[in-house]
């Protein structure tokens, strides 16, 4: 049903409620795996990108003007499209980013559910009134009505390695606080996204409420996030490009979800078995593209050797292979992140780390790579590689490891295992993460928790409940009685 986004390959933006060409130029998309073309998606430059604004612009305050109930309305049908067609958006996913077939679909799938619920949040939402009387001295001659308003134009930019699902929880809770919606997909990625956006479409959402922007970062970047129309900025990708936003944006609010090093603490008294499977899910799920995936494991040297041949074990049966396999462990999204991730497995080997398990490359295939004794002076013990490689630091106590995944520039997520809850609070209550999981992966979900970052891993705070209270904001009316 959504063959009519692209023409003879060339996919189209959104745009006042119809799949424009941009007059530009255009990228070529190509699968990761193969090497495919996919197809093209314009280049938009900075004037076309001015008429998409003020588009988004006036048609925020007929949106603002609709019921939540409306609003909401909407979204659920969105949901429904996206679940009635999960298996066609799932396939394009796992072609244009080279995730696994059943992953990408799950995907889609886990989006509806996020639409679904971000719908009820927000006819859940309720204002409040506040009497003077409450503050000492004041009479009870003021009331305050308190609600909640749109800030306005929401600017959207979303990652590759979720296209659908990090598209949705930023323009879903933009979309029921009531604001419109500039969403900027990856490259690499760009056309799930344009399939996310053509189900809002399909299900109603009034014309130029969500517009689609696609070109390259590097050239259209800086002029979107500091543009005068933008109110708000949404973003998820690395550290580097985060930081640069918050430098330029000036006084426009930001929500961004950044980098990560996660770290899993095993203590001694573990369930080894529980630690090495989720570790291994965590780690190698995607490739180890994913913000939260397990990216150190710091475990207590007395359990360490079982811990790592436990691990090994485990990964010796995750699936490598191509997306449309349903692998676990697929090519990574371009030559240059292979590379890195290549740099970081040559350092460690280079200054003594013991290589148990892996190493082996097939161009952007990197085969599930784990190493024992690495140390804080090999590059893998901080750099966060995006990819199929996972190092085990040997600690002493709880303190070493705490203090170690202190010292990482990021504070994402952190775990730890252990069977005594006083240890596991311990640990919990002074590592420097915004989320913690006590015998559990590192993980976003679910997507009603909060989930933030601290230090370079964040700003805000995300959650279904969270993010519309942050696309949005109190609008105070006080009523002054005039007493006789």
């Amino acid at each position: 049903m959504f063959e009519y986004i692209a023409e003879n390959g060339s996919y189209r933006n959104l745009y006042r409620g119809e799949w424009a060409h941009g007059h530009s130029g255009a990228i070529t998309v190509k699968a990761p795996a193969d090497g495919t073309v996919l197809g093209t998606i314009p280049s938009l430059q900075k004037d076309e990108i001015d008429l998409y604004l003020q588009s988004a612009r006036d048609a925020q305050k007929i949106w603002a003007a609709k019921p939540v109930n409306e609003r909401a309305r909407i979204l659920r049908k969105a949901a429904q499209i996206l679940d009635e067609n999960a298996d066609e958006i799932g396939g394009v996913l796992s072609e244009e980013i080279s995730k696994g077939l059943s992953s990408a679909v799950g995907e889609v799938r886990r989006t509806a559910d996020f639409i679904r619920f971000t719908a009820d949040q927000g006819e859940l939402a309720e204002g409040r009134s506040v009497g003077s009387e409450n503050f000492p001295h004041f009479q009870k001659d003021k009331i305050s009505v308190v609600t909640r308003v749109p800030l306005g134009v929401v600017l959207a930019i979303s990652p590759f390695n979720y296209p659908i699902n990090l598209a949705a929880s930023k323009v879903a809770p933009a979309l029921i606080a009531g604001n419109s919606v500039i969403l900027k997909p990856p490259t690499s990625g760009a056309i799930s996204g344009l399939h996310l956006a053509a189900a809002f479409k399909e299900a109603g959402l009034p014309d130029g409420v969500l517009t689609t922007v696609t070109g390259r970062g590097s050239e259209i970047g800086d002029y979107l996030v500091t543009h005068p129309l933008v109110d708000f900025i949404n973003f998820t990708g690395s550290s580097a490009v985060g930081k640069h936003i918050a430098e330029i944006a000036g006084m426009v609010p930001l929500l961004m979800e950044l980098g990560g090093k996660d770290a899993a603490i095993i203590l001694r008294d573990a369930d080894l078995d529980l630690a090495a499977r989720l570790i291994v899910s965590g780690a190698y799920g995607y490739s180890g593209q994913r913000c939260t995936a397990v990216k150190r494991v710091l475990a207590e040297d007395d359990i360490a050797d079982e811990l790592a041949g436990k691990i090994v074990e485990q990964i010796g049966r995750l699936r490598v292979g191509q997306p449309r396999e349903s692998a676990d462990v697929t090519p990574l999204i371009n030559t240059h992140a292979a590379d890195y991730v290549q740099e970081l497995i040559d350092d460690a080997l280079a200054k003594g780390a013991k290589l148990l398990i892996g190493k082996k490359r097939e161009g952007n295939l990197l085969y599930p790579t784990l190493f024992d004794h690495v140390t804080t002076d090999m590059r893998l013990a901080w750099e966060e590689p995006f990819g199929p490689v996972l190092p085990i630091i040997r600690i002493r106590d709880a303190d070493e490891g705490i203090a170690i995944s202190n010292r990482s520039e990021y504070g994402l997520q952190g775990a730890v295992f252990t069977k005594d809850i006083n240890k596991a609070f311990y640990v919990a209550s002074r590592l420097d993460v915004g989320t913690v999981q006590i015998n559990g992966k590192p993980e976003r979900g679910p997507d009603h928790f909060p989930f933030l970052g601290v230090k370079s891993s964040g700003m805000g705070t995300q959650g279904i409940r969270y993010s519309i209270e942050a696309m949005s904001r109190p609008k105070v009316i006080v009523i002054n009685f005039q007493n006789s």
